[in-house]
């Protein structure tokens, strides 16, 4: 006879577990301390087995009825109810611990194992921390474009255009990692491409003009700042490298017989070792540094610590005392004025440039020429251009 509720509520505990039957194998168990537990009986593969559903009254009898038809009809479909209840609390485990803080924690472990410089991993986990105060404790699978939306509207709403974009990017990153392994099925920043700010491109300032650089160039030569500061700016115009692969230089990178320096790839954009010949004109500068700095692992270390490099904000505030603002002329700024005056030259292959440059082609046969093709004609483009800077900071131009 099916139970009811009045009759569930007036079950007194016993000495003995007692059961007392709603039909279809459904039961309540009564335990000696009071409990009053559903349970479900059932065959699967030819053996008796038992499916708990809870207790009443947190499971109601209409409840525990509903738990009974869920589990036929998972029996109907050749399952059996009690494996298919301990696969779903393990996704249901797996849900609560998977949350966007915790994929995030592995996504940053892996971009480190990866070995990105460290500037790279200081901003991703900036801006993972910024994503985590809004969406950390949300189980990943439930997270929504519309949710992911606010902390970047916040971001925007301070009128950081290009932090919000970032901030999309690296949401998206950790989603990619999540699906890669087996979290989620989709990546939901991808709608969100088109809902944010495009920010106004603002390229670093450099001088291209060919007088100004004459004019900037004496202004270098003359600078009266530490030896490692002097060094450092003459490089940047003589070599043109990015402002952090001259800064962190170690005196083992430079091979000054053979008149090379080898920039190993944790240091580098594109995370490939790139090699640059040295004109005979960095060469001497370098021989000069050498005599103060060459006991020490750093070319250019600081004047606070041995250990740490030069700051680029040392590099641009040198040319701000030498009178050229952010908006003129930055130490990045130097690759740009580089680029455009070679290639006004008309001497060298724009690929060779892009090669000395550190660019990497569209595609692998374009690396190996930029690696071993180029070699020859950078070399003597670094020694022409070597050459170019003597004569535009001689000239009156």
């Amino acid at each position: 006879m099916p139970l009811s509720d009045a009759q569930l509520r007036s079950l007194k505990k016993g000495d003995t577990p007692r059961k007392l039957s709603d039909g279809g194998g459904l039961h309540v168990l009564v335990t000696p301390q009071g409990g009053k537990l559903w349970r479900l009986a059932y065959r699967y593969g030819g053996k008796q087995k038992l499916l708990a559903l809870g207790a009443y009254p947190m499971v109601s009898l209409s409840d525990a009825r509903a738990r009974r038809v869920e589990a036929k009809r998972v029996l109907g479909a050749g399952l059996d109810p009690s494996a298919e209840a301990k696969a779903d609390r393990v996704r249901r485990k797996a849900l609560r611990a998977d949350t966007f803080e915790a994929v995030s924690r592995e996504f940053l472990a892996k971009v480190e194992r990866e070995g990105k410089a460290a500037a790279t991993l200081t901003k991703k986990r900036w801006l993972v921390g910024i994503a985590t105060a809004s969406l950390g404790k949300r189980p990943i699978t439930e997270i929504t474009a519309a949710e992911i939306l606010i902390p970047l509207r916040k971001v925007e709403g301070d009128g950081n255009y290009e932090t919000a974009r970032r901030l999309r990017a690296v949401i998206g990153q950790v989603f990619r990692y999540a699906i890669s392994t087996s979290r989620v099925s989709n990546d939901p920043t991808f709608g969100l491409r088109g809902a944010l700010i495009t920010p106004t491109v603002t390229h670093r300032a450099a001088i291209i003009d060919r007088q100004k650089f004459a004019g900037l160039l004496r202004a270098l030569w003359d600078y009266e700042g530490t030896v490692e500061t002097r060094a450092a700016l003459k490089l940047m115009a003589i070599l043109y490298p990015r402002p952090g692969e001259l800064r962190h230089a170690e005196w083992s990178e430079f091979d000054l017989e053979s008149t090379m320096w080898t920039i190993p790839a944790k240091r580098t954009k594109m995370r490939r070792e790139h090699r640059k010949p040295l004109p005979a004109l960095a060469v001497e500068i370098l021989r000069d540094l050498r005599n103060h700095t060459g006991n020490r692992r750093l070319a250019f270390p600081s004047i606070r610590s041995p250990e740490r490099p030069l700051s680029e904000n040392t590099l641009n505030a040198a040319l701000r005392r030498l009178g050229y603002t952010s908006t003129e002329v930055t130490s990045h700024g130097f690759r740009a004025t580089a680029s455009t005056l070679l290639n006004e030259s008309g001497r060298w292959q724009p690929d060779a440039i892009e090669a000395e440059l550190g660019h990497v082609g569209a595609d692998e046969v374009r690396k190996a020429y930029h690696r071993a093709l180029y070699w020859d004609a950078r070399v003597a483009m670094s020694e022409w251009w070597g050459d170019e800077i003597v004569r535009l900071r001689n000239s009156r131009i």
